[in-house]
């Protein structure tokens, strides 16, 4: 190789670090995805923001969704179809989950009534609003209701732009400088995203929505769906993920996520259920890799969610971790963690890229969290396990017309991170009296390791009343996701035990097309207090260098509805955790909106040691937060911005004041 090819090779190789680096902010302190990265770490090298000042945390500024500027009395009477009660700060009270973006200056953030918005930094102060007007068309699948969890930027020299879905099927685009629609994308700057896709309808109720930002790579963007969960019918749109052109529009490629006749997987869904089974969709958020051009899809659940007697078969490509070239929309690998689900187990959030040491050997990883209490990770170029993963033998399922898999895959490492099954050694015990109800409550019901199945709902007082599963099919893990650390390889896992009640019972509605529909609940305690001993919520971190837990602790001291039980006065009660934290790690701390108020009252923002997990500070916020906490740098300070719960829900921005 000649000097100058060489030195042609090296700068070839710099631009494109270069270019990595730009796009995921790290150069400048930014914050371009919703996790941080396009890989979804939700990991900043920042460190203004350390263990000496983090207890100064202060308010900045405050925003107010610009959803609360509507009247919904005049919303109503102008359309029909948006059935709401009451006033609209009441419907998007706890639905402002989009983590804010943060380039040149400029933080982005969609609001619950798809709306989106350009802040200034500095101060708060609202730039432009761009409105779609999606409530026109009604709810949003009404099960899910107004909900978006953000939007996506791209740039190109002088163009910049923001896209993100809607609750009624569009995908737009907007200049980010001025908010108004890019002509030259779709019809006038959006694109119809349930044209194409089998059975979806946008008239109410509308069965198909986005409520996940997209992510966009090497000029594609990738979409998933939020598909209606209607639960007496086996026909239901398809979740198909689709890469679109970011500066025309134009449909690049579609991955079909239910295999069609001739692809690779079609024959796990027997008897030609492929053809009206819907779901399989990635209704969460996706990672990618830059340098690969990989884009990584985790991979729901299919219609319905605890019956699969009209699915007989594993149902490729449901509950899938997938990897696509994101040019061309092919498969590159795959690996579907539960077989024929009947446990709405779907993958619930972002993968994490990460790069590890495992016995010496540098692995670029990919870790994924799962409802029911695993971090599965592979090597994110190839989909080989790091460590071996076991198919053992489960319970079959004894409801008519089902055939649940007769094995389901376990990671031999790391250790799962939530409770998994449950025995009557799991059971509350803060008192002898709740013991015994806990107890009476399972032997009226089926319940045993993972992966029991769902059981029909009986009749009589003698018959069993369905099965009790754990984690529970909110997890586990959820959307929330978990956070990697880049420099330590530590992967910080929020979770929470929440043990649901599944029995299958004959559907009412005349039209049905299901044998049995689910009966499922997750109100399973006695006297209303949770089934098993704390914690309910906790915060676990994995070394993904050994697979090994490194700490594990309890996100607080639980809810004042559980500690002010009448049934546990005077019961000295240990931290009780409860729910799931919103978590973002830098170069010093590990910090975590906490869903459950502190001693004090308020709704904490908690730092902690990244290798100890021991609480440093707690910064009071003025909500609940329901968004991920981010950072990032503006004007030579550190700043941290999160979405809190309110009449209207408020964007908050602190920092060191």
């Amino acid at each position: 190789m000649s000097k100058l090819t060489l030195v042609a090779t090296i700068f070839l190789l710099l631009s494109v670090v270069a270019n990595i680096q730009a796009q995921t902010g790290e150069l400048s302190g930014e914050w371009h995805f919703f996790g941080g990265d396009s890989g979804s770490t939700k990991y900043s090298s920042l460190d203004l923001i350390d263990k000496e000042n983090v207890a100064n945390l202060e308010i900045a500024w405050r925003w107010e969704s610009v959803d609360g500027r509507f009247n919904i009395d005049q919303l109503k009477a102008e359309y029909p179809n948006l059935q709401v009660a009451n006033d609209v700060s009441n419907v998007s009270i706890d639905s402002l989950k989009a983590a804010p973006l943060m380039v040149d200056g400029v933080i982005y953030i969609s609001t619950p009534f798809y709306q989106a918005a350009a802040i200034d930094a500095a101060n708060g102060e609202t730039l432009w609003v761009h409105d779609p007007r999606s409530y026109a068309s009604g709810i949003p699948i009404m099960m899910l209701g107004f909900s978006s969890r953000g939007l996506a930027y791209w740039s190109e020299g002088e163009q910049s732009r923001v896209i993100w879905g809607t609750g009624d099927g569009y995908l737009l685009q907007v200049d980010a400088v001025t908010g108004e629609p890019i002509e030259e994308f779709g019809n006038s700057g959006r694109v119809d995203l349930i044209a194409g896709i089998p059975r979806a309808r946008r008239r109410a109720p509308i069965n198909y929505s986005i409520t996940s930002s997209p992510i966009i790579i090497r000029d594609v963007i990738v979409v998933g769906s939020a598909i209606s969960d209607q639960p007496e019918y086996k026909e239901m749109p398809p979740g198909h993920v689709r890469g679109f052109d970011v500066h025309t529009g134009e449909l690049l490629w579609t991955f079909h996520t239910i295999p069609q006749p001739g692809e690779l997987g079609n024959d796990t869904w027997e008897n030609g259920s492929w053809e009206y089974s819907g779901h399989a969709n990635v209704w969460t958020l996706m990672s990618a890799d830059e340098e690969t051009g990989y884009v990584y899809l985790p991979i729901g659940s299919p219609t319905n969610d605890f019956y699969g007697g009209h699915r007989l078969g594993d149902n490729l490509f449901a509950n899938s971790l997938v990897a696509l070239d994101a040019t061309t929309g092919k498969r590159v690998w795959h690996y579907q963690f539960v077989h024929h689900d009947i446990w709405d187990s779907d993958l619930p959030a972002a993968p994490n890229l990460i790069d590890i040491t495992v016995d010496e050997n540098r692995i670029k990883a990919v870790a994924q969290v799962t409802k029911h209490g695993f971090v599965f990770v592979f090597d994110r170029v190839t989909g080989e396990p790091v460590w071996p993963i076991e198919e053992r033998a489960v319970s079959v399922s004894d409801v008519p017309g089902e055939r649940a898999s007769e094995t389901q895959p376990f990671p031999t490492k790391p250790p799962a991170f939530d409770r998994q099954g449950l025995t009557i050694d799991d059971l509350i015990d803060f008192t002898p009296e709740l013991r015994q109800e806990a107890i009476s409550i399972v032997e009226r019901h089926r319940y045993g390791p993972m992966f029991t199945p769902p059981s029909l709902s009986g009749e009589g007082d003698d018959a069993t009343q369905g099965t009790i599963n754990v984690p529970g099919y909110i997890g586990g893990a959820n959307w929330e996701g978990a956070a990697a650390d880049p420099e330590t390889g530590i992967l910080y896992v929020p979770s929470a035990t929440i043990p649901s009640l599944s029995g299958m019972v004959e559907p009412q509605s005349s039209d049905a097309t299901l044998n049995y529909v689910r009966n499922v609940t997750t109100r399973v305690g006695p006297q209303g207090l949770p089934l098993t001993k704390p914690p309910y919520g906790r915060i676990t971190a994995i070394d993904l260098n050994k697979g090994e837990i490194l700490w594990q602790e309890p996100n607080g001291i639980g809810s004042p509805q559980v500690r002010s039980h009448p049934a546990l006065a005077g019961v000295e009660l240990p931290p009780l955790g409860g729910g799931l934290d919103l978590v973002l790690v830098t170069k010093t701390l590990l910090l975590s909106a906490q869903p459950t108020p502190n001693e004090s009252g308020f709704f904490p923002l908690v730092a902690r040691d990244k290798l100890t997990g021991e609480v440093i500070a707690e910064i009071e916020l003025p909500g609940r937060a329901i968004g991920p906490p981010v950072t990032y740098l503006f004007e030579g300070e550190q700043y941290i911005g999160v979405t809190v719960s309110g009449t209207p829900p408020e964007l908050v921005v602190l920092n060191i004041r």
